[in-house]
C-alpha cells in the first residue's frame, strides 16, 4: 500500500530532514535566519550603534580637515596697481576684467579664510618678476598653476605680511612701504659692499659705519623723548639719492643704560644701513626728526651729516630746509601746527678719537 502523506516516515530530503533549515517565511529572504522587529535579513543585524559610529567618524574627518587648513598657510599675491593689473590682462588665463573688482574679490577671499582659522600672508605681484620667475623655471606664465607657484615663491624674494583682519588697502599700503624699504636697504649694503677697508687704519669702513649708525639712531630716540616721532634721512650717491624713514612711538623717556626703542626690523635696517653710507665718508646727507606730541602738535628739527656724524642745524636753517621748494627754490608757506626748532646736539661715540675715510 502506497503511504499517505501522514504515514511518510521522516525523510532527509533536505526540505524536512533533521537539522535542515526551515522553509522560508513569507518575505523572508534568507531562509533559516530568524525575523525580528528589526526586519528580516542582513538589514536586521546591524549592530546598535553602528550608524551613530559612522556619522561620527565622518565628522571626525571634518573636524580633522578643518584643523588641517587651519595649520596649512597659503600666500596671496595680490596685483596693488592699476598698471600692474593692467600687465596681466595679456594673459588669456588670466580670468579679470575690473581691477577694483579683483580687488574686492580678494579682500573676500581673505576674510573668508580669516574666518575659517585659516594663516593667509600677503604679497605684492610684480608682473615683470613674474615673467622673470617663469623663464627661469621653465614655466608658461599663461597658466594658473604658473601664478600660483609665483605667489608659493614669493616669501623667499619679497616682503609679505600676515593678514589680521586689516583692510586691504592699508595692508596694500605697508607692503609697499616694506617693498620700498628693502629696495633702499639692497641699494645701501651695495654701496657700503663696495667701500672696502680704511687706507690709514684697516678697519672696515662699512662695519665701522653701521655701528656709529646704530650709536646715532639710539643718541637721536633717547634725546627726542616721548612722542611719535617720524625720522627721514637722505644722502645722495652716485646712483641717486637714498631715502630712509623711520616710524617709532616713545611711551616715556628711557632710563639711562636701557636698550634702544624697539623698531621694526626692516625700518630699522633701511634707516641705519642709509645713515651708516652718509656717515662713510664725505657725502652731504641729512636727517630730519619729526614728533607729534600729546597737544597733536608738531615739532621738526634736523640735522646735517658732517665729520661722520650728526651736526644739529639751527632753527633758521630747518625752518628753511622745510619752507623752500627744492626744486625752484621759491619760499613755501610754513605748515600750520608745526614748530620748526633748531637740532639738539647728540654725544658722539666714546671711540670717535678716529673717523672713517671716505669710501
Amino acid at each position: 500500500m502506497t503511504p499517505t502523506p501522514h504515514d511518510r516516515p521522516p525523510t532527509d530530503d533536505g526540505q524536512h530532514g533533521p537539522g535542515r533549515r526551515q522553509p522560508a517565511g513569507p518575505g523572508d529572504t534568507h531562509p533559516g535566519r530568524p525575523s525580528g522587529p528589526t526586519g528580516p535579513g542582513r538589514e536586521g543585524q546591524r549592530r546598535p550603534g553602528a550608524t551613530r559610529q559612522r556619522t561620527v567618524t565622518r565628522g571626525s574627518r571634518r573636524a580633522t580637515r578643518r584643523a588641517l587648513r587651519r595649520e596649512s598657510p597659503s600666500t596671496i599675491a595680490v596685483l596693488a596697481s592699476a598698471v600692474d593689473f593692467a600687465a596681466m590682462r595679456r594673459y588669456e588665463s588670466f580670468p579679470f576684467a575690473d581691477h577694483a573688482r579683483y580687488l574686492r574679490q580678494v579682500e573676500g577671499l581673505l576674510r573668508a579664510r580669516a574666518a575659517h582659522g585659516g594663516h593667509t600672508t600677503v604679497a605684492l605681484f610684480d608682473p615683470a618678476a613674474y615673467r622673470a620667475f617663469c623663464a627661469e623655471t621653465d614655466l608658461d606664465p599663461d597658466q594658473p598653476t604658473s601664478r600660483a607657484r609665483y605667489a608659493a615663491a614669493s616669501p623667499a624674494t619679497s616682503p609679505t605680511l600676515p593678514y589680521e583682519g586689516q583692510s586691504l588697502g592699508h595692508l596694500i599700503a605697508q607692503l609697499l612701504d616694506a617693498e620700498e624699504h628693502q629696495a633702499t636697504l639692497t641699494r645701501a649694503v651695495q654701496v657700503l659692499a663696495s667701500m672696502g677697508e680704511c687706507a690709514e687704519c684697516g678697519e672696515d669702513v662699512a662695519s665701522a659705519a653701521l655701528t656709529r649708525a646704530g650709536q646715532a639712531v639710539h643718541a637721536l630716540l633717547r634725546s627726542a623723548g616721548p612722542g611719535r616721532h617720524h625720522l627721514v634721512c637722505s644722502v645722495p650717491t652716485h646712483a641717486g639719492s637714498l631715502i630712509a624713514v623711520l616710524h617709532v612711538r616713545a611711551e616715556a623717556p628711557e632710563p639711562p643704560g636701557s636698550s634702544p626703542h624697539h623698531l621694526p626690523d626692516d625700518d630699522r635696517e633701511a634707516f641705519r644701513a642709509t645713515l651708516a653710507v652718509g656717515l662713510s665718508g664725505t657725502r652731504p646727507g641729512g636727517v630730519v626728526l619729526r614728533t607729534t606730541g600729546d597737544d597733536q602738535r608738531d615739532t621738526v628739527r634736523g640735522w646735517a651729516i658732517r665729520d661722520h656724524w650728526l651736526s644739529p642745524l639751527t632753527e633758521a636753517q630747518v625752518f628753511s630746509a622745510y619752507c623752500t621748494d627744492p626744486d625752484t627754490g621759491e619760499p613755501l608757506s610754513p605748515e600750520s601746527g608745526v614748530d620748526y626748532r633748531a637740532g639738539f646736539p647728540l654725544p658722539r661715540p666714546d671711540d670717535d678719537r678716529r673717523s672713517t675715510s671716505d669710501g
